[in-house]
């Protein structure tokens, strides 16, 4: 049988389906022709994949099992549910690694999650006598796995647009603006025109230390990228004070 993710969904379902052999899950009494065949979970799975697998005992095996389902009750355990759901599993596998080789951005979690809200879905729709109805249900939590898979690939994701803008131009008051302990502000104010810049800029450069001393500051750096070209527009003036001082 094909292994499954520790923490998936599938994995638990199988756990608990194949688990310990005193759990809820009784066996299935499938009619093939005259003859009467008590089967295992275990055994229901091994006659739709298994190497003697049968196409006429596999047909049984679903219809019996949807069909006990199906006259569960809603507020039941849901045992009868669960057990097609898990024999549904190991005709999920395949496309399920192909979509995930194909898009690396899909959670294997959500797909799993997916595939088995969409047997659950075609279990309440299904017809017991209907034919090949483990395929339709197997198709069904394929093409949605597909759907969501296709559809997660297509999601760009955004920033909030609204809250970046409010937290960018947040402004506090002098006294709860955060100054390096050491360093120099430089302050652009601008001039007093419509055109240039509009709002104060402040870099600030900290005043290294080599063995508890000032080893000297990097002043002519931060002026040289603050500088402008000769032939440039006067954007504003330039004042230069050590981080804290008064203005």
């Amino acid at each position: 049988m094909t292994t499954t993710e520790p923490e998936g969904v599938f994995a638990r379902i199988d756990r608990s389906v194949a688990g310990p052999p005193d759990g809820p899950w009784p066996s299935l009494t499938v009619h093939v022709g005259s003859r009467a065949l008590l089967l295992s979970p275990d055994e229901s799975r091994g006659a739709l994949y298994g190497p003697r697998r049968d196409a006429v005992l596999g047909a049984a095996v679903w219809r019996q099992a949807v069909t006990e389902a199906r006259k569960e009750p809603q507020d039941d355990d849901g045992a009868g549910r669960l057990l097609v759901v898990w024999l549904a599993l190991p005709g999920l596998y395949r496309n399920l690694h192909r979509i995930l080789r194909r898009w690396r951005r899909v959670d294997r979690a959500d797909l799993e999650a997916e595939a088995v809200l969409a047997v659950l879905a075609a279990l309440e729709a299904a017809d017991p006598d209907g034919p090949d109805l483990g395929g339709r249900l197997v198709k069904e939590a394929v093409n949605r796995m597909w759907a969501y898979a296709k559809r997660v690939s297509r999601e760009v994701p955004v920033v909030d647009i609204g809250a970046f803008a409010e937290a960018r131009n947040a402004t506090a008051p002098p006294e709860e603006r955060p100054r390096p302990p050491e360093g120099w502000e430089l302050h652009i104010t601008p001039p007093p025109r419509r055109e240039g810049l509009y709002a104060t800029l402040r870099f600030a450069e900290p005043r290294p230390r080599q063995h508890g001393r000032r080893t000297g500051t990097h002043l002519l750096d931060l002026v040289f990228r603050a500088r402008r070209h000769e032939e440039a527009d006067l954007v504003g003036t330039l004042a230069l004070r050590p981080a804290g001082a008064q203005r």
